[in-house]
């Protein structure tokens, strides 16, 4: 699959950066959040009487409302997307600050909106969202009325909005700017070269063992720098957390995070539970991988190896034609999509040095596209990474006709894209692919892929539940203490499968979710199992099923998740769905034992 004669640019996708400066169109950041202003002004005449207003008055309060949202919006993504490929500009981060004070300050004039609204009378709710006139917005006013036993005054809403942008957000930018400056030096054949984090952690799936264990020793060495500091932006945003749980009344740390995803903590625990128990699907895996390595157990820095027996790199045209013909293959209107995001300046690829670690989707406002951030390495891995990436911006592309109030999926779903077009994405990859050994290493990916989504995020689950939960009842953490946990929740994962190094102990610490979104990791094993069972829904439907697809993407966040999914006939309620899409995992392990046996290296 893999060339070895393309260009350096090509290689390292130097050339595939963005344009944000569309967002701001003809204004400027100040110009769009004096138009927000203002239309804040009008808004404000509504207090006092919300609850009063009949469908037109409230319609129309709402439609304003998603005019300030778009012109918060495109500011707020404008800072934020360039502070995310150089996070050590001092100019854009004072931009991003600024961005965040001002938007504060108008979404703060607008916090009685949502009060008084959480008031009404539950008739006269049902009455006014059965009128068609509102339904541009009816999941979400109806999802807000599930808050009212959690909001607090709107003084003391007040202060908590003011106070976030010196507290927990400035805590988040702190961590994000700590992780995106280290620097890892990297064993050579003549002497050390200095990478960035994401490089040095693409070398995990080196084929060679001395390569791995290297790079793993150095990016623990790399981690030790500022780990105090970080474990202490760690305690201070697990105690803010604590504190704002209790003045809301959420009963646990996870309460919060649950009902932003319209899931029930009983739901969410029967998952956790679900995975949990099936955590010999993994170790499995791992020890099926230690027999083909040839070797008694795997060490942590194992764990990604691709039992590939060549390392070509992938160039980004390669690589970018084999994504949009994947989605080609399933949907012409797909593949539309994903030919806008490689022909346009939507996406930035190339690692570079102060960018942010990782890759994500922006969303950004219904009036404009979405961006993809990438840090390109040129593994097959990274492939796969752009088709899942794309999968949530073609997401974001269908459902913008829902407006600002839907635009969004709960957390819970807004992986179903996403993994879909990675699965459809390695299929393809399969297909062209005969060669036995490079069969293996393709399976053997995708079992990883599921492995790292499902079983690896309900142990960081896992690991975040400890966390939260000593900060409360004990008290802060030491950094020792957060080695502690994360090694024991790993080994629960790993049982004796694999050897946990002393070295690993220290590697939650540049892990972004447990900051900026505390709970959401959970959300990764739903969306994983859930879209393998949707793409279970294809392998059994064809063509027939491609239409409910769509609609699915379509439909955004404009109905509960239970809904969403009875649309691509998912029943998330059955009893047994869990392990259902688990048992889908466990028959990607009997897959791959036997394309191992067909190799020969079994």
């Amino acid at each position: 699959m893999a060339v070895t004669d393309i260009s350096e640019s090509d290689r390292d996708a130097a050339d595939i950066g963005w344009d944000v400066e569309t967002l701001l169109g003809d204004r400027s950041v100040d110009q769009l959040l004096d138009e927000a202003d203002a239309i804040a002004d009008e808004l404000v005449e509504l207090r006092g009487r919300v609850v009063q207003l009949d469908v037109d008055e409230l319609a129309h309060a709402l439609r304003r409302t998603a005019d300030l949202q778009d012109r918060v919006g495109r500011a707020g993504n404008y800072a934020a997307l360039r502070f995310a490929v150089d996070t050590a500009d001092p100019a854009t981060g004072a931009l991003m600050q600024r961005v965040q004070e001002r938007s504060t300050r108008i979404g703060t004039r607008l916090l009685f909106f949502d009060l008084e609204w959480v008031e009404i009378d539950p008739q006269r709710a049902e009455e006014l969202l059965a009128d068609p006139e509102l339904t541009f917005a009816a999941h979400h006013l109806r999802s807000l009325l599930r808050y009212r036993d959690h909001m607090l005054s709107e003084a003391e809403e007040r202060i908590a909005a003011e106070k976030d942008v010196t507290g927990v957000n400035a805590w988040v930018r702190l961590f994000s700017e700590l992780t995106s400056d280290i620097s890892v030096e990297l064993p050579g054949p003549d002497r050390p070269t200095t990478a960035r984090l994401e490089t040095a952690l693409s070398r995990l799936a080196d084929p060679d063992a001395e390569m791995r264990r290297a790079s793993a020793e150095a990016i623990s060495a790399a981690l030790r720098p500022g780990i105090r500091v970080r474990a202490s932006v760690y305690n201070t945003i697990a105690a803010d957390k604590a504190t704002e749980d209790r003045l809301r009344g959420y009963p646990s740390w996870i309460s919060a995070r649950n009902l932003a995803n319209e899931a029930s903590d009983d739901s969410v625990q029967a998952l956790v539970d679900a995975v949990v128990d099936r955590y010999e699907i993994a170790r499995r895996w791992y020890r099926l991988k230690a027999a083909i390595m040839g070797v008694d157990r795997l060490y942590d820095y194992d764990r990604m190896a691709s039992l590939a027996q060549s390392t070509a790199t992938i160039g980004w045209s390669e690589a970018s034609a084999i994504v949009l013909d994947s989605y080609a293959s399933f949907s012409p209107t797909l593949a539309d999509g994903v030919r806008q995001f490689l022909d346009q300046p939507w996406i930035d690829a190339p690692v570079r040095p102060g960018k942010r670690p990782g890759a994500f989707c922006s969303y950004t406002v219904p009036g404009h596209h979405p961006y993809v951030l990438l840090n390109w390495t040129g593994r097959r891995r990274d492939v796969l990474t752009l088709a899942h990436e794309l999968g949530h911006g073609l997401h974001a592309l269908l459902s913008r006709p829902q407006g600002v109030f839907h635009h969004f999926t709960p957390l819970t779903l807004a992986e179903t894209a996403s993994v879909f077009g990675e699965t459809v994405t390695f299929e393809r990859l399969l297909d062209m692919t005969d060669d036995p050994n490079e069969r293996l290493a393709l399976l053997g990916e995708a079992v990883e892929g599921s492995i790292a989504t499902v079983f690896r995020q309900v142990a960081m689950n896992r690991f975040e539940s400890a966390v939260h939960t000593e900060r409360r009842e004990v008290g802060e953490l030491s950094v020792d203490r957060f080695g502690e946990l994360w090694a024991a929740t790993q080994r629960d994962l790993m049982g004796d499968a694999v050897v946990i190094t002393d070295g690993y102990r220290s590697w939650w610490s540049y892990i972004p979710h447990f900051i900026g979104t505390p709970g959401y990791v959970y959300a990764y094993a739903y969306g994983q199992l859930l879209a393998l069972s949707v793409y279970r829904r294809y392998q059994e439907q064809g063509e027939a099923f491609i239409p409910k697809y769509l609609e699915l993407l379509r439909a955004g966040g404009s109905l509960p998740p239970a809904e969403l999914g009875r649309i691509v006939d998912c029943d998330l309620d059955a009893a047994g769905f869990w392990s259902a899409g688990l048992d889908l995992v466990d028959e990607q392990v009997t897959a791959a034992e036997a394309a191992a046996a067909e190799a020969g290296r079994i």
